[in-house]
């Protein structure tokens, strides 16, 4: 199986050391301009690719690990060359793209995945498993919170130009958007507040989501770029009919230091930490590779990356407008 990553950035260099986890053989790597991706493919001693369109010639994956804003375009170029998709979440900047591109790729027979990766962090894989083994009962009331840094770039930060990333809620909340609709089913509507919206110039974010299920059970998902560099915070609390379940990334750690100034050598995206030998997005790679060679589902779908795009908007709208956003079901279009 020969795949190309495109994008170069924080992503792009973790997705490349998952693959190189794999059988698989990691053919070259695009970039903005070929001096970004000069030093990962040196790494990984593969080439540089001239343009996207040269690497989807050479591969039988592509693997795009691009700013929100492009994946759209890219998906549809991917699919009409007939190569089937790794896609970093979020899967699309608009639910009309991320359901053009589903149907796009179901067209064309080729796979699309996205990369939601808090579904194979071992904690909340585990936590799943749990509930489907009935040890807490029905799900009633869902917590989650994530915590991070605004991201930091040397220049051109798309992460803090809204109509590329669509800010916070869409790029960080989606990853417990996705986790809460995994837990308890369909979201039906959402209440949002942030920071954003009272406060454009802000130099932090944070913003709470209510998410009312058709199962009746409520999630509350607490999303924020405010801490210090490197600190990354996440936790979970599910609570049902017959039992709960808890966990804080906090628990794991022997000691917790947040810094009053910035730490040099933090990422340009916070990455949250998971005490396995096992990097998570490796196992999640390992998960889409094997999908591929078998011809079989993945535990996330594109569906589920749409969904998600869904309630995240639905967030983002909801702050805006200062009301609850009913989740309108959306037609069939494959996963």
């Amino acid at each position: 199986m020969k795949v190309g990553i495109s994008g170069v950035g924080f992503m792009g260099t973790v997705h490349a050391a998952a693959w190189a986890a794999t059988e698989a053989e990691i053919v070259g790597f695009c970039a903005e301009t070929t001096q970004e991706a000069a030093e990962l493919a040196h790494t990984y001693r593969t080439r540089v690719y001239p343009d996207y369109a040269a690497l989807l010639d050479a591969v039988d994956v592509i693997d795009i690990c691009t700013p929100t804003h492009l994946h759209h375009e890219m998906v549809l170029q991917a699919a009409a060359a007939g190569k089937h998709i790794i896609c970093e979440k979020p899967l699309a900047r608009t639910v009309e793209q991320a359901q053009d591109m589903i149907r796009v790729c179901r067209a064309a027979r080729v796979k699309l995945f996205v990369a939601h990766v808090v579904r194979f962090f071992p904690e909340y894989a585990l936590a799943k498993a749990q509930i489907q083994d009935g040890k807490i009962g029905k799900p009633a009331v869902v917590r989650l919170a994530r915590g991070s840094y605004r991201p930091k770039k040397p220049s051109g930060n798309w992460f803090l130009d809204t109509e590329k990333s669509g800010g916070m809620m869409l790029d960080l909340m989606i990853h417990d958007f996705d986790y809460a609709r995994w837990i308890s089913g369909e979201v039906e509507s959402v209440f949002a507040k942030n920071v954003s919206t009272l406060h454009p110039n802000s130099a932090t974010e944070y913003g709470i989501a209510i998410l009312k299920h058709t199962s009746g059970a409520l999630s509350h998902v607490v999303g924020a770029w405010a801490y210090p560099p490197p600190t990354f915070r996440t936790s979970f609390e599910i609570a049902g009919d017959g039992g709960l379940i808890e966990w804080s990334s906090d628990s794991t750690a022997p000691i917790n230091l947040l810094l009053r100034k910035d730490s040099a050598d933090a990422p340009d995206v916070g990455l949250p930490g998971s005490p396995v030998a096992e990097s998570p997005y490796t196992t999640q790679i390992k998960e889409f590779y094997e999908a591929l060679k078998a011809d079989r589902a993945a535990r996330v779908s594109a569906a589920d990356g749409l969904a998600a795009v869904q309630i995240a908007l639905a967030a983002i709208e909801s702050a805006q407008m200062g009301r609850p956003i009913q989740i309108a079901r959306l037609p069939e279009v494959g996963a």
